[in-house]
């Protein structure tokens, strides 16, 4: 054999070696990461409730009734995420907790090769060593730590915005995110307001409209959804839809620490327990700015940034977004960077890697409702990269490639 022949037959050898070593990387921060949650015990309190939620529809029991685990947990999502629990009664405890962690790891990787893919940075050594780093990030270790669903929501909403234009069964995702835990709505929202501010433009020769299509597509899913559980659970659906959905106290106090959205931090900087008249204003505000922001980005032909726009919108318009809703930081993360902005993706990474509204007093007694500037200020981090995230999309577009591609 040649010299040259040699170098040839080397060379797949070479080119592989980045993706195995970025494999390696992966799987060790993985195991130390396993290895440090078995570590601290985690409860996974949250998965338990789901577990409870799934006894309670097979047993035909009240669900907005039942109360789970020590902390006496009630059910807070739409009655579709209860049926969708119940196989999680099939499970022992110890089986349940190992099912979900691996799902949720592997959902860590789908969901940074979706955020790459959708700022046009997809490639496997890429997701590998970005999943190896992600799972360390806040939001990502608490919803490992609570057994939380959020991985999976933002997984498959970003599988429908990074489809092909036209693609069949986009808007699914979000159809079905949006009939489990209502938040990811927004994104149904977002659609079809791009789609009618194009529908105008028709009049002068722009006929193609995917927007509307998939904002239909994911109404359509979502109706079906809930009426789907209406139809299993009719007391259910009719206590949650009447009454439940407007109990915002129901999932905790307003002020609690791990409320990253604007309720949260109006609870707090106003010390009270119930911001009312003032939440409901700056959350309107929000809301209008923030899904402006992300039509005009969509518009432009800048999807990543339309997207992280209308999430982090979501996320502060919400009642309570507790810090785990915030695996959005991922997707976030990767646009800054892709966008050119690496020193605002190293603060904003730092932000979701500090761990910092838990540097603050919390737990029994209420303690946030006595903070000072500066507790009030590490207890806000979030909201506040979400902020500068919004005004980043704002800012002057730099030449950078999106990918809708499936």
């Amino acid at each position: 054999m040649t010299v040259t022949a040699q170098t040839a037959a080397a060379r797949p050898a070479v080119a592989r070696r980045p993706i195995l070593v970025a494999a390696s990387v992966c799987l060790l921060s993985f195991a130390a990461f396993w290895a440090a949650q078995r570590a601290a015990d985690v409860s996974m309190i949250d998965l338990m409730v789901y577990r409870a939620e799934g006894e309670t529809v097979r047993a035909g029991g009240d669900l907005y009734a039942m109360r789970a685990t020590e902390a006496n947990l009630p059910t807070t999502y739409p009655p579709f995420a209860a049926l969708l629990f119940t196989p999680l009664t099939l499970l022992g405890v110890p089986e349940m907790r190992a099912l979900a962690t691996v799902a949720n790891l592997l959902l860590v990787v789908a969901l940074v090769r979706l955020s790459l893919r959708l700022v046009g940075r997809e490639s496997a050594t890429a997701v590998l060593l970005a999943a190896a780093l992600a799972v360390w990030c806040e939001p990502v270790w608490t919803t490992l730590r609570y057994g939380q669903v959020n991985l999976l929501l933002a997984t498959a909403v970003l599988w429908d915005l990074t489809r092909r234009e036209g693609h069949r069964w986009a808007g699914a995702g979000i159809g079905l995110a949006a009939a489990m835990k209502l938040t990811p709505a927004l994104f149904a929202l977002f659609l079809l307001i791009t789609g009618l501010v194009r529908a105008r433009g028709a009049l002068r020769g722009r006929t193609r409209n995917p927007w509307l299509r998939q904002a239909a597509t994911a109404a359509g899913v979502f109706l079906a959804a809930t009426a789907a559980s209406a139809a299993v659970l009719p007391y259910d659906s009719h206590r949650y839809w009447t009454r439940m959905i407007f109990e915002a106290g129901r999932v905790g106090h307003a002020e609690d620490t791990a409320n990253q959205s604007l309720r949260g931090v109006l609870a707090r900087l106003l010390h009270t327990g119930d911001p009312g008249g003032w939440w409901a204003v700056a959350a309107g505000l929000t809301t209008v700015v923030g899904v402006t922001v992300a039509v005009r980005a969509e518009l432009r032909g800048e999807r990543a940034g339309a997207v992280v726009a209308c999430a982090v919108t979501a996320l502060l318009v919400s009642p309570v977004s507790w810090s785990h809703h915030w695996v959005w930081c991922v997707p976030v993360v990767l646009f800054l960077a892709a966008r050119g902005r690496a020193g605002a993706a190293a603060v904003t990474g730092a932000v979701f890697c500090s761990y910092a509204p838990w540097w603050v007093p919390h737990g029994p007694g209420r303690l946030e409702l006595a903070q000072g500037v500066g507790q009030m200020t590490l207890s806000a981090l979030y909201p506040l990269a979400a902020l500068a995230v919004l005004c980043t999309v704002c800012g002057p577009v730099r030449p950078w490639r999106t990918s809708r591609s499936a």
